[in-house]
């Protein structure tokens, strides 16, 4: 990620590197089995050295994890939890 000015005070922002940061919460009746199940989050953080703010970008994967399906009508691949055909529109549960 490039160099960028901060909002606040117009410094060039630092970068601080990249964290993953838990997502859900604890719960009384559960424990931490819900933090858990919620997963994490990768981001890219960069803060200002002259007001101290603090920015957060969610970092991108290049490839896509999600299993792919070929339409029977068309050909085309697509991500497998779509209920129809992006392309073409073939319905795949009537």
């Amino acid at each position: 990620m490039e160099a960028f000015k901060c909002l606040r005070c117009g410094t060039e922002m630092k970068d601080a590197g990249k964290e993953t940061i838990q997502l859900g919460q604890t719960s009384w009746l559960l424990g931490d089995l819900p933090n858990l199940l919620a997963g994490s989050l990768d981001v890219h953080i960069w803060f200002c050295p002259t007001c101290g703010k603090i920015e957060l970008f969610g970092a991108v994967e290049k490839e896509n994890n999600l299993l792919q399906i070929t339409c029977p009508r068309c050909g085309h691949q697509h991500d497998f939890d779509c209920p129809k055909c992006p392309h073409c529109g073939y319905a795949y549960y009537t």
